[in-house]
């Protein structure tokens, strides 16, 4: 199963995260989680959000360049080992992780967002070894 990640280029000056996050509060978009990564002139903002497309659509007419990309919301067991686990299966199968961040939930389970190079690849050995993932409208209920 895929989730849509809602990724936004902004430039890495003051303010401009927060008239990102404005325009999903003017068009009551939730943010369920995020990851910003930064290099000396821009900064890569990664969200999970309620309703990806929308936010997509209200970054583009406020001038924000975004896109949406297929990832896997993936639960695991909150323990010692078990991402390194999850990470085995994926490399034995060949696939390339291009990055990942954890989500805080209120569990006691852990989930991690995942993309990967072949994001059909990842999705067909998650469901062949019975590794959980959730929806966006899943994660929203949590």
């Amino acid at each position: 199963m895929f989730a849509k990640q809602l990724t936004v280029f902004i430039e890495n000056r003051t303010g401009r995260l927060s008239e990102v996050l404005n325009v999903l509060k003017e068009n009551n978009i939730n943010i369920l989680s995020l990851s910003l990564a930064d290099t000396t002139e821009y900064g890569l903002l990664r969200l999970m959000v309620d309703n990806a497309p929308l936010g997509k659509e209200k970054l583009s007419e406020n001038g924000f360049s975004s896109l949406l990309s297929n990832v896997s919301i993936i639960k695991i067991p909150h323990k010692a080992g078990s991402l390194q686990e999850l990470l085995k299966v994926i490399d034995d199968n060949g696939v390339n992780i291009e990055y990942m961040y954890g989500l805080s939930i209120e569990s006691t389970d852990a989930y991690v967002v995942l993309k990967a190079s072949n994001a059909d690849k990842v999705d067909a050995i998650l469901t062949e070894n019975n590794i959980e993932t959730i929806s966006c409208d899943t994660l929203s209920k949590m």
